[in-house]
């Protein structure tokens, strides 16, 4: 059985083709990306694969059975992408399509749901086997600013007392891995969060701990946070996203307690705790 990873030069695909490694021989394994000379280093074969150059998408999938559509990274742009992909994948007799989509995306506030819904919806009218792999935060979100915000002294934000379940992109990578190496979740969606839950005071609680000073976490307006980003030299619609996904953890968008995601890859996520440590 031949397995695709689209995206497999990014942070999560890379991480997907190692997990997967693990699981089945390298052989098996089609890395899809835009320049697939540079992905040598995964061992695995490359083909070429543009999610905007649909008319060669259906070549690049001929003899993959299960796919991996991992979402695009450009809003507005990605349903037409991923519409792309699922028609290539049926052209090319794919069997099975596993999709990296959003937590709760049928009800999130957060400006991504849509596109995902849609693609969700896309698939499941193709025909295609599928699993939906609906993906919390990473604990990378917040952790690569982290040593921004020790050197700062104060930790900014719109989020209230919202609670987050986020885990690491490794953990999210071998859920997808184990997912693609197995033939037991076909047709099924998962919830899938980190085991768990923190807020913003608490994840300032817990820098404040490993970086040896006070770090204390100041809740603001969702436009005065997006106004400070933007004079920290973020773009505007870049600034805006990023304090909407704290309001929308105030909505609850980022927390679920189903656990899902540790009983998948059978145990429990990277608690955010380690994440910084890691990073610190």
């Amino acid at each position: 059985m031949k397995i695709g990873i689209t995206g497999a030069s990014g942070k999560l695909g890379q991480l997907v083709v190692s997990q997967l490694k693990d699981r089945v021989p390298s052989t098996d394994m089609v890395a899809l990306v835009r320049t697939p000379n540079k992905v040598e280093a995964l061992a695995v074969e490359a083909r070429a694969f543009d999610y905007n150059e649909p008319s060669q998408l259906a070549t690049a999938l001929a003899g993959i059975d299960k796919l991996l559509l991992i979402s695009g990274n450009e809003i507005g742009k990605r349903f037409a992408q991923h519409s792309a992909v699922i028609n290539a994948a049926k052209e090319a007799g794919v069997k099975h399509l596993v999709y990296t989509s959003l937590l709760k995306a049928d009800g999130s506030t957060l400006v991504l749901a849509p596109e995902h819904l849609d693609t969700e919806k896309a698939i499941k009218e193709s025909g295609l086997e599928y699993t939906i792999l609906r993906n919390g935060w990473y604990n990378e979100n917040y952790t690569e600013s982290a040593k921004d915000t020790i050197s700062i002294g104060t930790l900014y934000g719109s989020s209230g007392d919202g609670k987050i379940t986020s885990a690491s992109r490794t953990d999210f990578a071998e859920a997808a891995a184990v997912v693609l190496s197995q033939a037991s979740h076909t047709n099924k969606t998962y919830e899938l969060s980190g085991d768990l839950a923190f807020t913003m005071t608490d994840y300032a609680a817990e820098l404040s701990k490993l970086a040896g000073k006070e770090i204390p976490y100041v809740n603001i307006s969702e436009e005065e946070f997006a106004q400070a980003l933007e004079q920290a030299g973020l773009p505007k619609p870049v600034a805006s996203f990023f304090a909407g996904t704290h309001t929308a953890t105030l909505h609850g968008d980022l927390y679920d307690d189903g656990n899902q995601l540790s009983q998948l890859i059978g145990r429990p996520t990277t608690p955010i705790s380690q994440s910084i440590a890691e990073v610190l």
